[in-house]
């Protein structure tokens, strides 16, 4: 019944009259599209089945050039996403992983609430420094796997939801709020300032984290929260969990030769990023020097590699998913969307005008794999009717900016940074539909509500 549903949608998308300012194509590509990610929300299949069939689809109606089907595969970003999998698999492997989440759990882990707290505290913490949320996940999701693990909740024998998938969940939720907060924290962040700037808006570093401090301060304690009464771990309070990770660490004794070249690796990669930006140095080349020096040492082998099962799984739903997205907007769909946009607000005050760019601007996210992507497509058009339509320019501006991120988790592709979340097998896509949904909304009603009031005291 579910796989009937999503034909028949795909068929009645299909087969309807092509919009006027859509050619076919763009038209056809859309019915692909939101069919494959109809069918994961129904659970009629998984996302990577989904995928595959959307890409054949695509490809065999002749709706995608072959070579536009298949340019997901090399783009350096998603080789990232694969390669921060097998690090991840190296920090566990060397001990390092288990060594760090006992210490954190000495600390904080009295509670499962504690320990999502103490993952997006430090999340926050670390991300001006990271001009890329996916390399900054790739740095979080080990600690994240090991916190889990190591506290009895492993996907290989059905207790992901004792607590891993709660602390998946969070720490992908955290990356919304920590991405919001600073200029750096996001590749797309110092761009979208730039085209702000055409508009003679001028987006400073401090302005961005006082616009953003006050509803992401609020949002890093709610958002734990919210999450841990809608999907909440198995595990709730554990008092004595500090206790044994202090024995478990005395047990473990010094730290071993593998530890202390995983712990040089994995600080040398954070180095390489930190500065990527400002020295040109390519983070997908500096993922394959760490994962070379860890297989030279023997920290990883073939083996390992042969075994990362979803490394190559989400390779390939990713990669098709961010291609259908990437044509979808070069054949108009977006820019259409957009133009519609713009005459659905005109006559409305501009605090309605507001509202519903912002809105629609979060919900449309659903179409792309990609942040950035968005806000090239879309910033300055929404950008621009907002100002025509009498809405303060800083405020339209930095709300847009600020959109850009705290959207990301409403779709398991929202961001490259969910990817390494989605593919650790603790969450089923279904779940992030649902979850990273009410965050999003979450996130949304904070933004438009105490954001709104407070950039308008501060800007």
């Amino acid at each position: 019944m579910r796989l009937a549903l999503v034909l028949i949608l795909g068929l009645v998308i299909w087969f309807s009259p092509t919009p006027i300012g859509l050619e076919p194509k763009a038209w056809h590509l859309f019915a692909i599209f939101i069919s494959s990610i109809f069918a994961v929300i129904i659970k009629a299949m998984p996302i990577f089945t989904s995928s595959i069939l959307a890409l054949s689809a695509a490809v065999l109606t002749k709706t995608m050039t072959i070579k536009q089907a298949y340019s997901g595969f090399s783009e350096a970003f998603i080789l990232l996403i694969i390669v921060a999998f097998l690090i991840a698999r190296g920090i566990i492997k060397s001990g390092l992983g288990k060594r760090i989440a006992f210490l954190i759990i000495k600390r904080f882990g009295k509670s499962s609430l504690g320990l999502a707290y103490s993952v997006i505290a430090a999340d926050m913490f670390i991300a001006p420094a990271f001009p890329s949320n996916t390399a900054r996940s790739g740095v979080l999701y080990p600690i994240v796997h090991s916190l889990s693990s190591d506290s009895g909740s492993k996907v290989t024998d059905g207790t992901r939801k004792k607590l891993g998938s709660f602390l998946m969940m969070c720490s992908m939720a955290g990356l919304t709020i920590s991405s919001t907060l600073w200029l750096t924290a996001m590749a797309a962040n110092p761009a979208g300032a730039q085209m702000a700037r055409e508009f003679g808006i001028d987006v400073t570093y401090g302005s961005w984290a006082l616009g953003a401090s006050l509803p992401v301060v609020v949002l890093f304690f709610l958002v734990p929260w919210v999450i841990y009464k809608i999907y909440p771990p198995e595990i709730k309070e554990t008092p004595e969990a500090p206790k044994l990770a202090d024995e478990a660490l005395k047990t473990m004794g010094k730290v071993s030769r593998n530890e202390w070249i995983m712990m040089a690796v994995f600080i040398g990669m954070i180095s390489l990023w930190v500065v990527s930006a400002s020295y040109n140095i390519d983070k997908t080349a500096v993922a394959f020097l760490g994962l070379g020096i860890l297989m030279l040492t023997n920290i990883l082998s073939v083996d390992d590699m042969r075994s990362e099962g979803n490394a190559l799984l989400t390779l390939v739903w990713f990669a098709i998913l961010y291609a259908m997205s990437v044509d979808l907007e070069a054949l108009g769909f977006i820019g259409w969307i957009g133009v519609h946009v713009s005459e659905l607000v005109e006559g409305y005050s501009w605090g309605i005008v507001y509202l519903i760019l912002t809105l629609i601007y979060v919900l449309i996210h659903y179409f792309f794999v990609s942040q950035t992507a968005q806000m090239l497509a879309l910033f300055s058009l929404f950008l621009g009717v907002g100002i025509s339509a009498g809405v303060p320019a800083q405020l339209m501006a930095m709300m847009l900016l600020f959109a850009t991120n705290f959207n990301a988790i409403i779709t398991p592709q929202g961001s490259s940074a969910n990817v390494i979340y989605a593919g650790s097998g603790y969450l089923r896509a279904k779940e992030i539909y649902k979850v990273g949904g009410i965050i999003t909304l979450l996130n949304t009603f904070v933004f438009l509500t105490l954001g709104t009031a407070w950039l308008l005291l501060v800007t």
